[in-house]
């Protein structure tokens, strides 16, 4: 605990303080990796997120990203293939879970762009206040990746078949003000407030009835998990499917070319 009442975790990538009465605001703090979330990071958002009892939870980011997320930089030649689905499948996964799980409502601040894994970290929230002039995107469509089943229902639940269709086949990133339009944040605020706003948005959730605010957070999952449950052998097939694409020729070339900075050349195969 530093001198400020800021907590640091995972080598200080992430950072809680308590912001408000019963909030709890954790940001992450990984600048010269753009927000980059690496095992540290993920397995320190899971573990802390399991033990708060906040009535809102606040998540953020640290200067110009939110987070640009999975730390690809940490993929190399060797064991490529089980690296890279180490890196998107377990400690990913549990941290999205964690969030998901808590029985208190979340807000994301999205102080810097949002892009990827950042993104879906954002959407696992319930609730997001944007700074003006931050991007938000998804470039699986671009690294050769098929994404999670569960990361693709996430996103149509919060904007929408035809919305999650533009952001995962086109590739492109989209400002605050857009992502409002689609649905993929509630509120776009100017860069110098959002801070204050965000703080203020959590304090005024937490200040509410915590046993109205979990129950009717556990009525919303519940209900979200039936709408789109699957068949088990159906949702083994989607497990299988995105399994494949860590093999392929083109994720590992997709990968190469973004730490290359240069067009892919894809192989379809």
């Amino acid at each position: 605990m530093t001198s400020s009442g800021v907590q640091e975790l995972a080598s200080g990538k992430l950072l809680l303080d308590e912001p408000a009465p019963h909030v709890v605001r954790l940001k992450i703090s990984n600048p010269d990796k753009r927000g980059a979330l690496d095992h540290e990071l993920l397995d320190a958002l899971a573990e802390t997120v399991r033990g708060l009892d906040a009535r809102c939870l606040l998540l953020t980011g640290d200067g110009k990203m939110f987070s640009a997320g999975y730390d690809l930089g940490n993929l190399d030649a060797s064991n490529f293939e089980q690296r890279a689905e180490a890196l998107v499948a377990h400690p990913f996964h549990d941290a999205l879970e964690a969030l998901e799980a808590y029985e208190y409502p979340a807000v994301a601040a999205l102080n810097g762009h949002a892009i990827g894994g950042g993104l879906e970290l954002a959407l696992t929230c319930d609730i997001r206040v944007a700074a003006r002039g931050i991007k938000v995107g998804m470039p699986p469509a671009r690294l050769g990746l098929i994404y999670s089943h569960t990361g693709l229902r996430k996103f149509i639940e919060v904007c929408g078949v035809a919305n999650t269709a533009e952001l995962f086949y086109v590739g492109r990133n989209v400002d605050a003000d857009r992502a409002a339009r689609m649905g993929l944040v509630n509120q776009v605020v100017e860069r110098d407030e959002l801070a204050s706003a965000a703080v203020s948005l959590a304090g005024e959730i937490a200040s509410n009835a915590p046993l109205s605010l979990k129950g009717n957070k556990r009525a919303l999952r519940t209900l979200r998990a039936h709408a789109l449950s699957l068949p088990e052998d159906v949702a083994r097939e989607l497990v299988e499917l995105r399994e494949s694409c860590f093999t392929s020729e083109d994720f590992r070339e997709g990968v190469q070319a973004f730490a290359e900075k240069r067009a892919p050349e894809w192989k379809n195969r």
